[in-house]
């Protein structure tokens, strides 16, 4: 088994043991150039925007979600109590909706917050449509070149028929 007795280069150094490929202390280390960042106001959500998607995610999702394991809680105690007898497929199907709704509340807490300084109305949904834009220029702007605009080679290629 090989010993691991040469430095890492974020571990500390030891006296004599310092990895000579990294820059000491004192010493010029070669200027890495950096690509062109962008201020952090356009990279990151403002702190008003998020409390407002936070709000609005706990409301439309965690509501449904703590309902779907309330109808487990519920079920279980009419049926353990012989208040009524209730089908484990009934107990499934409601819980699976609260689930559902509350998954889609997820979605719905994120794109109805509005990211102007006002706070929007009460449910946003004037807002969904163009956070669905941003969303998709976002998205849009971080892949890599498409295939159409990638030109393949048409030269040396054979068809066999």
């Amino acid at each position: 088994m090989a010993e691991r007795s040469k430095a890492m280069p974020f571990g500390p150094e030891k006296s004599g043991t310092a990895n000579k490929s990294l820059p000491q202390k004192g010493s010029k280390s070669p200027k890495i150039k950096k690509a062109k960042a962008t201020s952090s106001s356009q990279q990151a959500i403002p702190k008003p925007v998020a409390n407002r998607m936070l709000r609005r995610v706990i409301f439309a999702s965690g509501l449904p979600t703590a309902a779907g394991m309330g109808v487990f809680v519920a079920s279980y105690l009419i049926v353990s109590r012989g208040i009524a007898d209730i089908s484990p497929l009934i107990t499934l199907i409601s819980s699976g909706a609260c689930f559902l709704v509350g998954l889609i509340g997820l979605s719905y807490g994120v794109l109805s917050a509005s990211w102007e300084d006002a706070p929007g109305s009460l449910l946003g949904l004037e807002h969904i449509r163009r956070n669905i834009g941003r969303m998709r220029d976002s998205i849009k702007a971080n892949q890599p070149a498409s295939k159409s605009e990638i030109k393949p080679k048409e030269s040396g290629q054979t068809s066999d028929k």
